[in-house]
């Protein structure tokens, strides 16, 4: 399964271990926000994370344009204050009315290796989300380390093929959650894939995996995943296979392959084009469609808002 961080109370939060330090201080104002009145919860409602890439240091600052062969000039690097994207996107979360039941976190939470100093921020980061009653999920990506968060979490360890990988059944569509950290699915998880969407025929299906299906067709040149090829036939071949969303290229991104529609998240923190969107997706589903909305850091942002529709039905 993937790893599972269900809902807990402010009063378990405050005695944890994981509430002391620099990050507690920015917590609290994310902790405020929760509020002592009850906020319903929406199981169709959903917030789509990717890439938060969390750091040891909590004041890490990291110019995102900068990469090998980088098209922006030297003195015109675009940075972002990593820890304070995922604390905004959390408050943003929670504000929410209603609040969503669930919130996937797509792969590489953390910014290095997925070392257990980067896990212990990026824990205490999304404890006010469990506050507020949502359930976080998280997929495994290539800066991701599956034993050291399974470590500090020893609770939720869950293996399945030694991999994350898990259906969340909803009413209008079940989301499968799939483990390409490593770059690669390997066949024993797409026959296992093959199984899961075999076995429910008759409700639209989600896929969610960090890793891009095919090379990057955005700003910065990334290799997609190996089998990619293979994990598309498999999602051709099942009209209720819907979508595939995917992080990782960290760009807002859309394609289509006849009922296939590719959803590439962006990430929550830093970003590869000057002047692209970093943000999250406010995923909403109905009988008839998951409506995606995306909501940028900077709100004046040209982009957010900008949305986008998943039908899960012929009308």
């Amino acid at each position: 399964m993937p790893i599972i961080l269900t809902p807990i109370t402010r009063r378990q939060f405050l005695h944890s271990s994981l509430a002391s330090g620099s990050i507690a201080m920015m917590t609290s104002h994310a902790l405020a926000d929760v509020g002592s009145d009850h906020v319903g919860v929406d199981s169709n409602r959903l917030a789509l994370l990717a890439d938060t890439h969390i750091s040891a240091n909590a004041n890490r600052v990291y110019p995102g344009t900068k990469w090998p062969d980088s098209p922006v000039k030297e003195s015109e690097h675009e940075s972002v204050h990593i820890a304070n994207c995922l604390i905004q996107t959390v408050k943003r979360v929670i504000a929410l009315k209603p609040r969503p039941a669930h919130l996937i976190i797509n792969g590489d939470c953390t910014f290095g290796r997925g070392s257990e100093a980067e896990y212990e921020q990026f824990l205490k980061l999304v404890e006010p989300l469990r506050i507020a009653g949502i359930t976080v999920h998280v997929t495994i990506g290539n800066h991701d380390n599956r034993q050291n968060l399974w470590k500090l979490i020893p609770w939720l360890k869950e293996e399945h093929m030694g991999v994350q990988a898990d259906v969340i059944e909803l009413s209008h569509a079940n989301l499968i959650l799939l483990d390409s950290g490593n770059g690669v699915l390997g066949d024993e998880q797409l026959n296992w894939l093959v199984s899961q969407l075999d076995a429910r025929p008759y409700k639209p299906a989600l896929i969610f995996s960090h890793f891009n299906p095919y090379p990057n067709r955005g700003v910065r040149p990334i290799h997609g995943m190996r089998d990619g090829a293979s994990l598309l036939k498999v999602l051709a071949e099942r009209k209720h296979a819907k979508a595939y969303f995917y992080g990782h290229t960290h760009e807002w991104q859309h394609d289509q392959r006849d009922h296939l529609q590719l959803i590439n998240q962006p990430a929550v923190s830093y970003y590869f084009g000057k002047g692209h969107a970093h943000g999250w997706v406010d995923m909403k589903l109905t009988a008839m469609s998951a409506d995606l909305e995306l909501n940028c850091i900077n709100r004046n942002h040209p982009q957010h808002g900008d949305r986008r529709q998943v039908p899960l039905k012929k009308l």
